[in-house]
């Protein structure tokens, strides 16, 4: 198992520094245009150059990066180039809202994906047809139309939920809980459906196997075969698509911030991307690939649990 994190460690280095070498390059177009951009349309000619020097974007690309990097290593991901502000400080308070809506949307996530599974694979028939069809069309919806009627339904026409902001666990726990029902069950209803269409395929392969005959033959409950045996057995490729799922869940939680208005990661990604602000956009692919790592090992240690087999691949 040691080895295992070990080698996963390695390949997510190798895997954070080509994500952010590839972010950067392609961000970086053209100092003087990010300077003006930073200083405003009305600069002189003379104020972008003197900007180009004091952002240090004059220097070659690699060398910017690398000074980036160096940086990263000492805990350091620079100050914003428009408010010149720590990146550390803009991601400090911004970072505990996205985590709360990726942690419980995946928690959730596997645990509806998985009872919906596995209900449909062992009741068949009817269920399973319609547990497909409800699967399918929750897939098939973008999580901002689901987002936008949860509001209008929940929080507009019936006045259950707030429509957008957040509020901080420590100020008020109720209210944090009832500012992320609507963002969290936007973003369930699409990531719930496709890990539920795995973990039933998974799950009739297993109950068709020889072994789950022979323990039916021999009495034992079918509750306990189908949790204890089938279920730990086709939990790998479920476990599997559950992290895959992560990257796509990242990339939704910027719709969904904008969509509820929430100050996460996601909104500050995009206003950067936006403004060409090269540190903020680097420290938000930092915490993104990070993130997608802690999830990926995570999955790779269950599964290594469940499954035996899987510490020695």
């Amino acid at each position: 198992m040691l080895n295992l994190i070990l080698r996963k460690v390695a390949a997510s280095v190798v895997l954070l520094v080509v994500v952010s070498a590839t972010t950067f390059m392609l961000m970086f177009i053209d100092g003087a245009a990010i300077a003006r951009q930073v200083l405003g349309l009305g600069a002189t000619n003379d104020q972008v150059a003197a900007k180009v020097v004091e952002l240090g974007l004059d220097r070659p690309v690699l060398e910017q990066y690398f000074q980036w990097l160096g940086g990263v290593v000492n805990g350091s991901l620079g100050t914003s180039y428009f408010s010149g502000e720590q990146i550390t400080n803009m991601m400090a308070t911004r970072i505990p809202v996205t985590l709360s809506l990726v942690v419980i949307s995946l928690f959730f996530t596997m645990i509806l994906s998985t009872l919906i599974g596995v209900l449909a694979a062992v009741k068949g028939g009817w269920v399973d047809r319609s547990l497909q069809i409800v699967s399918v069309g929750g897939a098939a919806v973008p999580n901002f139309v689901v987002a936008i009627a949860l509001v209008l339904m929940l929080a507009i026409t019936v006045p259950i939920f707030p429509a957008t902001g957040y509020v901080a666990p420590d100020v008020d726990t109720a209210a944090w809980a009832m500012s992320l029902v609507l963002p969290v069950a936007a973003i369930l209803v699409g990531s719930t459906a496709s890990a539920a269409q795995q973990f039933r395929g998974a799950m009739i392969d297993v109950l068709s196997q020889d072994y789950i005959r022979t323990l039916r033959t021999r009495g034992i409950d079918e509750r306990y075969i189908v949790f204890r045996h089938a279920l730990r057995n086709a939990s790998g490729p479920g476990l599997t698509i559950l992290s895959l799922q992560t990257i796509g869940l990242m990339g939704g939680v910027v719709v969904i911030e904008r969509v509820f208005a929430m100050p996460g990661m996601g909104l500050l990604a995009s206003n950067a991307a936006l403004q060409g602000d090269i540190p903020a956009v680097m420290g938000c692919v930092l915490f993104s690939v990070i993130v997608v790592v802690v999830v990926n090992i995570s999955v790779d240690l269950l599964n290594g649990w469940a499954n035996p087999k899987a510490r020695i691949s």
